[in-house]
């Protein structure tokens, strides 16, 4: 990190600090948090730039040495919706201007998240004469090709954003090999500007012991088989899925204690009501709601768990796979995305082909009934999740912005 001292971190519709679960926070504010923190530990001075959340938070804060966190006015989360953030962006890249040019300083390098930020990055790129990398998360074009009934499509807004920054920025970081694909067969982006970085888990936080102390604290009894959902209440990660396969795994297994806990809150235009789901499948006393809590009290909930089930219908990695494996659980999974690079079917944990609730009942059923088999799973788990530290993460992505600037100061970018 030495030729690279200060970098600039656009997060402009969601702030790294947000807790996951609820609103639009979920693993790439995980990301950009772990991300920015590995960077500063390494020798370089961060700044990350976001929307306030309201009109009388702090302008900047400093979470520790060598990081700055800076709250943009012009679009408050707490009063405009991300979904018009589009309209928003000139005022935000405005006042990211103004604090620069006041600030006196000079990046390296600029790092973009969501496509949002990554079309302020082009401006900034083209005037500042840096680099822009940029890192998309999430892709329009990808989760159309699996709209779910009566989903509407990705905005025509976004995919021409989305277009313009694959095009655009200097060098391109995915979180898995199939997401690379998909930025070069959809986006058109060349392989030579894609950098492969998977995601990272903290693993001072998520780890595996104390699992009889988890589920008494959890009020977990012993004999009960206690699956965790944890993320935002939404038909795109799937709860419902969850409910539905757990109404037939009891009717398959009526000796079984079930308990399932949801950990989240309802958010986005498929948010969910889960109490009429809950009685409709019969599960009533049997779930229990609770609302999103911070990473260090997210990992007694998976330690407290026999599986962590991820049924979402898109992930371009699925974090809370990776965190909860860390903590010796095993997952179930939908087999989409980078789920699974995150999950090894088989040696961590199970995925599922598609969303039918007799699936998914039979993949957690199998890990009711062979609890020596889920043991294994779960110390399997714990092996696979610690060769995914953020300290990689961080040394991987220097070595892409370093790429990125040699090309950029020889001219040799890739159009």
């Amino acid at each position: 990190m030495r030729q690279l001292r200060r970098i600039a971190v656009l997060s402009l519709h969601t702030s790294p600090l947000a807790v996951p679960g609820g609103g639009d926070a979920g693993g790439m504010n995980v990301y950009v948090r772990s991300l920015s923190r590995e960077l500063v530990g390494m020798g370089a001075e961060v700044d990350v730039f976001t929307r306030m959340s309201s009109p009388d938070q702090d302008p900047v804060e400093y979470p520790r040495p060598g990081a700055r966190l800076v709250h943009l006015p012009g679009a408050p989360s707490a009063e405009v919706p991300k979904e018009e953030l589009p309209s928003r962006l000139p005022e935000l890249e405005r006042q990211l201007r103004r604090f620069v040019a006041a600030d006196g300083g000079r990046y390296d390098v600029i790092h973009s998240h969501y496509w949002l930020s990554g079309t302020v990055g082009l401006m900034l790129q083209q005037d500042w004469g840096i680099p822009l990398v940029h890192s998309m998360h999430t892709m329009a074009k990808v989760k159309n090709l699996h709209l779910l009934p009566g989903e509407a499509p990705g905005p025509r807004t976004r995919i021409q954003g989305e277009q313009q920054v694959a095009a655009g920025a200097a060098r391109l970081v995915a979180d898995t090999l199939s997401e690379a694909a998909e930025l070069s067969d959809l986006y058109g982006a060349p392989a030579g500007k894609i950098a492969v970085v998977p995601p990272g888990v903290d693993l001072t936080t998520f780890h595996p012991g104390g699992r009889g102390t988890a589920r008494r604290t959890a009020g977990i009894a012993e004999d009960e088989f206690h699956i965790l959902f944890a993320g935002r209440i939404q038909v795109l990660k799937g709860p419902q899925v969850l409910l539905a396969a757990a109404e037939l795994l009891r009717q398959a297994h009526p000796r079984m204690k079930l308990r399932i806990s949801i950990v989240g809150e309802p958010s986005g235009a498929t948010r969910l009501d889960l109490a009429p789901l809950i009685r409709r499948h019969g599960l009533t006393g049997a779930v229990r709601h609770s609302a999103p809590v911070p990473a260090a009290q997210l990992a007694p909930w998976f330690r407290s768990a026999d599986v962590v089930a991820v049924p979402s219908y898109s992930e371009s990695f699925g974090l809370v796979a990776l965190e909860a494996q860390a903590c010796g659980t095993p997952v179930v999974a939908t087999n989409v995305g980078g789920l699974p690079s995150a999950v090894s079917h088989g040696a961590t944990g199970l995925l599922v082909d598609g969303h039918g609730p007799h699936d998914w009942a039979a993949a957690l059923g199998e890990l009711y009934e062979y609890p020596q088999f889920r043991q294994r799973l779960g110390a399997n788990a714990a092996i696979h999740a610690a060769a995914f530290g953020w300290e990689q993460t961080a040394a991987l992505t220097a070595h892409s912005y370093q790429h990125a600037v040699d090309h950029f100061r020889s001219g040799r970018q890739i159009a």
